[in-house]
Parts: C-alpha cells; structure tokens; sequence
C-alpha cells in the first residue's frame, strides 16, 4: 500500500477554491487580512475535511505582527545594483517607516523567478510597497484581491490598490516638447525597460503624446527598447542610429540608459549636442557630472518613497489614504540639449 498522501496548504486552497495566500491568512488567524467571513469559512471546512494542520512553529510566530513593511523591486539584483535612486527612495520609505514603529526589508524579484509568497507566508512582512510594478504579475493580483496590506510605486491601472507614483507621461511629454521647441523633428525613444513594465508604456505615451500634439508623425524604427542598465542603452540606441541614421534628437527615458546611448552616439561620430541632442529622465545624481552634463526630467525619489512608506503605515494602521499619489515631475535643462541646425 502506498503512503497516504499528508494535505498541504496547497490542498486546502484547491479545494476551498481560494490562493494559498488566503489559506495561510485565515489558518494564521490573521485578523487584518479583510478576508470575508463566508471565505474564510470555507477554508476552514476545507482543512477540516482533508485533514490538513498547519506547521507548529508557523503558527506560533502568526500571533503577532512582524513590524516590518518589505520594498520589493520587481527586478533582477543585477538590476537593483545600478539603481542610482534606491538610497533616496529608502531614505523616504525609512524615516516614514520608523516614525510608525517598523522597519524595511528590501527583496529584489526578479520577474521571471521571484515571489511574493516566501515574504508572505513566512510573516515575515506586514505589509508591502512593490516598486516598480509590471502588467502580467498574476501573484500580485491574487494578493491585492486577498486583502494583504499593498501599496503600489508605480501604477497598474486595470489593479485596485493604493499607489504612489510621478506623472511618468506628463514629464516624458515634457521632454519631447523641449526637444521639439528647439526644432528637432527627427526624435527618437529609447525606453527605460520593456514595456511590460507601466512606467516604461507612460514614458513611452508621453513621447507619443507630444509628437503627436506637435503634428510629426510617430515613425516606429525611431522606438527602441532599453533595460535598466547603461548596456542596453548603447545596445538600442547602435540598433536606432542604424535603422535611422538621419536622426537629431533623443529621448531616453533613464538617466541610466541614456549613459549606454551617449556611448554609442560617441562610437558612431555623433557629437553631443552638436549633431543629436539627448534627453534623459530621472535626475540621478551624475547626470549633472556627466560629459555633456545630461538635460533630463527631475524625479522626486525621497519625497515618492516618503509617500509610499506614509501611505503603507497608514493602511496598516486602519486609518485612511489616498487611493492614488501622484507627484510632479520638472525638466532640468543642461549641456546635452541644443537648437536642431
């Protein structure tokens, strides 16, 4: 006879017809999840009638709240190393977090490998602020419809949760309409990430936007993808200038990429902004040290991460927030732009 098969929380969910999340929230006696009580009913019939029982040890740590909150950013460590505005987004987050009693734990998850779950189940976190939020991220879905305690930095419109977030398509339109002031009509866009990411799609609409309030017409060969890093940028923006040789001006939706796409405008014979004007976005903090010094769009990154964490203690807390934070962005004109000969 073959070993009896012992019910996992796995089980439970399938049968009660719920994530795993919600399993572990009501088997936890977690009383803040905001789980409906015909829900969690029936997860409690389910482990009743498949036997299940909850680890001992995870039990005993689920009567209290850990006072921590979790940064998650939906990248790759790789990713996060040459993210040069993670220390002022932490400051904010941090001063915030301490002044309502907790502290941060930062996860870097990579999209195609990390989960929330092991934050999650673990009660390891009370709550959690997801930076950099993408449109096919199901596991976050089932979280925010669980009820777990989440603030987005960033934005994912079909989702209802709490965010905060710059106008990304607001200063990306500003950029452009800088570029196209000083006459340039030929303008191409080098994006901070792929477009699954929503800040790469806004920055991508406000460049649009603006072509397309000035009547030029959007050639797609002048949209390329960049990938966080300076490599990408130099990767898309070789890729650009052959597709398009003819081209005079650059948005680059990150200060990051737009060091890679200064590079290849270099190794290309393209002087800065003699024969192509650049436009970065971010304002991180070498942009006014780099060679030119880089024109770009001004983030608030301590004043956005001070309003996620406020935001988060709020909720967890019970009193009200915002549902939506939207902060200005402001462009910061330098050496790199110049008027279209």
């Amino acid at each position: 006879m073959g070993k009896r098969h012992r019910a996992t929380s796995a089980d439970v969910a399938a049968r009660a017809g719920v994530s795993r999340t919600t399993v572990s929230f009501v088997l936890n006696g977690r009383a803040d999840s905001g789980i409906p009580e015909e829900t969690r009913r029936r997860v409690l019939d389910a482990a009743r009638e498949l036997g299940y029982q909850p680890h001992g040890a995870a039990r005993a740590l689920a009567g209290g709240a850990s006072h921590t909150i979790g940064l998650v950013l939906r990248q790759s460590p790789e990713q996060v190393a040459v993210d040069a505005l993670l220390a002022e987004t932490l400051w904010g987050i941090g001063s915030e977090a301490r002044q309502g009693g907790y502290r941060v734990l930062v996860e870097p998850l990579s999209p195609s490998r990390g989960r929330y779950s092991d934050l999650v189940e673990s009660q390891r976190v009370d709550g959690l602020i997801v930076s950099g939020p993408r449109v096919d991220d199901d596991e976050l879905v089932s979280l925010v419809s669980d009820g777990f305690p989440i603030i987005l930095q960033g934005s994912l419109p079909s989702l209802d949760a709490p965010s905060v977030d710059v106008d990304n398509r607001a200063g990306a339109r500003t950029a452009v309409e800088h570029l196209l002031a000083l006459g340039h009509r030929r303008i191409g866009c080098v994006t901070n990430a792929p477009l699954a990411y929503t800040a790469a799609a806004e920055r991508l609409a406000g460049y649009r936007d603006a072509l397309e309030h000035a009547g030029v017409a959007v050639d797609p060969r002048l949209i390329v993808e960049g990938a966080f890093d300076a490599g990408s940028g130099w990767s898309a923006t070789a890729a650009l200038l052959a597709a398009v040789p003819d081209v005079t001006a650059l948005f680059v939706a990150s200060d990051i990429v737009a060091f890679g796409a200064l590079r290849a405008l270099r190794e290309a014979g393209r002087r800065v902004p003699a024969d192509v004007s650049v436009v970065g976005f971010d304002d991180i903090p070498l942009a006014s040290h780099f060679d030119p010094p880089l024109t770009t769009i001004r983030l608030p990154a301590r004043a956005l991460g001070a309003a996620a964490g406020r935001a988060l203690v709020e909720r967890l807390a019970g009193r009200g927030w915002s549902e939506r934070t939207l902060l200005p962005t402001e462009l910061v004109v330098r050496d790199s732009t110049a008027a279209a000969h």
